[in-house]
């Protein structure tokens, strides 16, 4: 089966398409942004990159920063368009599916295209915030409904967006609920875990802004600071913002707090590997990425809930603790005191989630169902 993948340049993309290396498909992709970067994990794929610049013409990065006004003016003459690149590859590939990743920027942008071409079957994958923060928009909301209706199949990383999807139009097939990249190779980060004991770190998402509500997180430790004294506490992935909010609140004065910025993915698993508390808050996301690494490090999670994505795996007071209002840093202080103070349930919810949940995050079992997905749709292709 031919796939031709439209999507942003993203770490999500690329081990969502390294589950297809073997699988006899013949594989293509389309970089919507053009970052003009091949991405090697991904060389059994042909793609389609560098494409948007017409002449790389000498001075043009200077341009950009010294003229952005006359860079902006000549850049209408020097850009292709992504539809025309598309419905060039389209011709030439034929492809026998066109999957697209995220509505607004790779599903919506080529409705046009995709009109052209209805013997073509579509299949949508929608990632965190794509349907249920974007709804709240008339415009955003208009195209969802709008491009919903031509999908023929639907992967998402929560069930949430799937019941969405249906409200919005949705008549296609659902391939399944599935993490956003892929699964987890167990095994090579179960060695970063450390024994319940041996834990004693609190780690927490870093990012404040549209969606991220790090601060709040922050003002809840504040309330609790001499109940904190035997764990290291540590924010990943950290903003301007919440840089400036530990400063301005002396939490960088404390002996047992520190901010780490970028970070690669192992290095977040081994911190969670060290961490007895995992957390994250926002009020808007899909299934968080950083909740399934919390779970697959043994670390217990508390986590924020909105429209109903995290309670999908995480049952208050079960197996994690659920924040109910992401604003409300008294709540979150509370829960994690609660937390610290209860380590024997904390030690049953991580052996619920090392039991229940972690094994079918394993990449292996994720890439034979994705795979298995896949091939549902070439048998009905064939008819």
């Amino acid at each position: 089966m031919k796939i031709l993948m439209v999507s942003m340049f993203s770490i999500h993309f690329f081990r969502w398409a390294e589950q297809l290396r073997d699988s006899d498909h013949e594989i293509y992709w389309i970089d919507v942004f053009d970052s003009n970067t091949y991405v090697k994990s991904i060389d059994f794929i042909e793609q389609t990159v560098g494409w948007r610049n017409r002449w790389n013409y000498p001075g043009r990065y200077l341009l950009k920063s010294k003229a952005p006004v006359l860079y902006k003016f000549l850049n209408k003459f020097n850009h292709r368009d992504l539809k025309s690149i598309l419905e060039k590859k389209i011709r030439e590939i034929k492809p026998d599916i066109v999957h697209s990743f995220v509505l607004q920027s790779a599903t919506f942008s080529i409705l046009p295209v995709m009109r052209n071409f209805p013997e073509i079957k579509w299949v949508y994958s929608a990632w965190g915030n794509d349907l249920f923060y974007r709804q709240n928009f008339d415009r955003d909301l208009k195209n969802i409904k709008e491009t919903l209706l031509e999908i023929d199949y639907m992967f998402a990383d929560c069930s949430r967006d799937y019941l969405l999807a249906k409200d919005f139009g949705f008549k296609g097939k659902y391939l399944g609920t599935y993490p956003t990249g892929g699964g987890y190779n167990l095994e090579e980060y179960d060695r970063f875990i450390s024994s319940f004991k041996e834990k004693q770190g609190i780690i927490i998402k870093g990012y404040q802004g549209k969606l991220g509500r790090c601060n709040r997180v922050l003002e809840g430790l504040i309330k609790i600071k001499s109940e904190l004294k035997e764990y290291r506490i540590t924010i990943y992935g950290a903003n301007k913002e919440v840089f400036e909010f530990a400063r301005k609140n002396g939490l960088l004065e404390w002996d047992n707090f520190e901010i780490k910025y970028n970070l690669t993915q192992t290095e977040v698993l081994k911190l969670m590997g060290n961490a007895r508390i995992s957390i994250g808050n926002s009020i808007s996301d899909g299934l968080p990425n950083t909740l399934l690494e919390a779970i697959i490090m043994n670390s217990f999670p508390i986590q924020s809930d909105p429209g109903g994505a995290t309670s999908e795996l995480i049952g208050h007071e079960k197996n994690g603790f659920l924040i109910n209002d992401p604003e409300d840093y008294n709540e979150i202080g509370e829960l994690i005191s609660r937390a610290i103070n209860d380590p024997v349930f904390m030690k049953k919810a991580i052996r619920h989630n090392t039991e229940r949940i972690k094994p079918f995050l394993e990449r292996g079992y994720i890439k034979y169902e994705v795979q298995k997905q896949y091939r549902s749709i070439e048998k009905q292709l064939i008819g």
